[in-house]
C-alpha cells in the first residue's frame, strides 16, 4: 500500500511542480474521506490540481464554474416531463461524480452554496422528495477567491465546516516557475495520465486510514487543543465535536501517507492549520486565522 501511496505522489507532483505538502494534504484529506477547499488567487493552478488527482485515481470529474447566476438545479439536476411517456424524467445535474470540482465556489449566491450541504455530509441529494445516491467515492474540491476580490459571497460557517480542510497553494517557487516558462504544460501533462489505483485499491487506503491507532496521550492532546480553542479569550468560538473528529481523522490519514500505523503529536500539529484554521476565529475584525492557529499549537503542551 505504501508504494501504491508514494507513485500517487510522485506523479501528482510531476504535474503540480514545488507543491508537495499541498498535494500530500490533498490526498490525506480524500484517504479521510473528507471534502477539500482551496483558497487562492486565480491562475495558481488549483483546477490543475483537482484534474490532475481525479486522472491518477481513476475518478469521474466534473468541473462546475460557479457564478452569481447559477441556480441549485443546475449542480443538482432537474426532473423533466416526458410528454411522450407522461412521466416525469429526473437528467442528474453534474453532482453526481466521484470528483466535483466546484470552481470559485465564493462567487455564486448562498442559495446555490447550500444546494452542496446534504450532498457533502450525506452522500446523497434529495429532489422532489426522494433521495438520490451520490457515487462512491465523492470527493468535493472547492476553489475560492480571496474574499477582497470583487463579486464574491463568503461562505457560512455551517458550509465550512463541510469541508475538512482549507489550503493555499501560493506562488510557485522560482525554480518551479522557470520549468513553466521553458515549456512544461501542465494540461499536455494531464491528457497523458494513466490512472494508476483502482476503486478497490482506493477503498482499502480509505479504510485503512480507521486503522491508524492513536494512544490515550494523544488523544489528551488532541482534547487540550480543542478545549484551548472554546476557553482562551482569543477565540470568538471553539472547536465543535465535528471539527474534533475532523482533525483526528485528518491527522491518521497523514499518518498513512507517511507509512505509520499510529499517530503521534506532528501529524496533528501538520495538520492542523488545514483543519481548524477556517473553523475558528478571532475576537477581532481580522479574518486571518493564522496568527490564531499558530497561537493554539504553541500554547497547547504535548505532554500536558
Amino acid at each position: 500500500m505504501q508504494s501504491l501511496i508514494s507513485n500517487i505522489i510522485q506523479q501528482v507532483d510531476q504535474i503540480v511542480l514545488g507543491k508537495d505538502q499541498q498535494v500530500r494534504l490533498s490526498l490525506a484529506c480524500l484517504f479521510a474521506e473528507g471534502h477539500l477547499l482551496i483558497e487562492d488567487l486565480p491562475g495558481m493552478g488549483k483546477t490543475t490540481l483537482a484534474h490532475c488527482l481525479a486522472k491518477v485515481l481513476g475518478l469521474k470529474f466534473e468541473r462546475v464554474q460557479f457564478t452569481s447566476d447559477l441556480l441549485p438545479a443546475d449542480i443538482l439536476g432537474v426532473a423533466i416531463f416526458e410528454r411522450e411517456q407522461g412521466v416525469f424524467k429526473f437528467h442528474p445535474g453534474p453532482v453526481f461524480t466521484q470528483v466535483l470540482l466546484a470552481d470559485e465556489i465564493n462567487r455564486s449566491s448562498p442559495k446555490t452554496q447550500s444546494a452542496l450541504l446534504e450532498a457533502m455530509e450525506e452522500g446523497q441529494v434529495t429532489i422532489e422528495g426522494k433521495s438520490r445516491p451520490l457515487p462512491k467515492p465523492f470527493f468535493v474540491i472547492a476553489t475560492q477567491n480571496p474574499l477582497s476580490q470583487s463579486g464574491t459571497f463568503p461562505l457560512p460557517e455551517s458550509q465550512l465546516d463541510r469541508f475538512l480542510m482549507r489550503i493555499s497553494l501560493g506562488y510557485p517557487s522560482p525554480a518551479s516557475e522557470r520549468m513553466l516558462f521553458e515549456g512544461v504544460d501542465p494540461r499536455a501533462r494531464i491528457r497523458q495520465l494513466t490512472p494508476i489505483v483502482t476503486h478497490e485499491q482506493l477503498s482499502a487506503i480509505q479504510a485503512a486510514v480507521h486503522q491508524v491507532k492513536a494512544s490515550d496521550s494523544l488523544l489528551d492532546y488532541v482534547q487540550r487543543l480543542v478545549a484551548f480553542t472554546r476557553s482562551d479569550t482569543q477565540f470568538a468560538y471553539g472547536l465543535s465535536p465535528r471539527g474534533a473528529l475532523a482533525l483526528l481523522r485528518a491527522a491518521k490519514a497523514w499518518a498513512l501517507i507517511h507509512n505509520r500505523e499510529y499517530l503521534v503529536p506532528e501529524d496533528v500539529q501538520t495538520v492542523l492549520p488545514a483543519v481548524v484554521g477556517h473553523r475558528v476565529r478571532g475576537r477581532g475584525h481580522s479574518q486571518d486565522s493564522e496568527p490564531l492557529v499558530k497561537h493554539l499549537r504553541d500554547s497547547v503542551n504535548v505532554l500536558g
